[in-house]
């Protein structure tokens, strides 16, 4: 018995100029959609996001994070190198040691979005 396929598409073509121009209004721009893609992107591998979650709460070193994850230094370092490139965490030496910490503007940008995802899902509207 073959099955039916429901058809998804519209059975008429009307635009709907009053709701289209307020999804027009509201969305982010596409350079912003780019950069946003991008952020969750690199989040959506587990080490990073591990390792944002670490500094969320110190600054630390990679000698450390290599450490916290049972990883080599360079497995660490590769990560980090996605994460710094995004601006997702800052990085400063001293000496030999290399430190890395949250770029909160970034993460704060990240909030804010998410935010503006679940608060529309709060709304029913999604």
């Amino acid at each position: 018995m073959a099955k039916s396929k429901e058809n998804f598409n519209c059975s008429v073509n009307k635009i709907h100029h009053e709701k289209l121009n307020q999804a027009k209004a509201n969305m982010s721009s596409f350079e912003e959609i780019n950069r946003l893609s991008e952020v969750f992107k690199a989040l959506g591998d587990q080490t990073r996001l591990k390792i944002v979650n670490a500094l969320l709460y110190n600054e630390l070193c990679v000698c450390d994070l290599a450490a916290l994850f049972e990883v080599t230094q360079s497995a660490m370092s590769h990560q980090l190198r996605v994460l710094r490139h995004l601006g997702i965490v800052h990085h400063r030496k001293d000496g030999k040691i290399v430190y890395y910490s949250i770029n909160k503007e970034k993460i704060g940008l990240l909030k804010k979005e998410v935010e503006k995802i679940l608060f529309m899902e709060r709304l029913e509207l999604l």
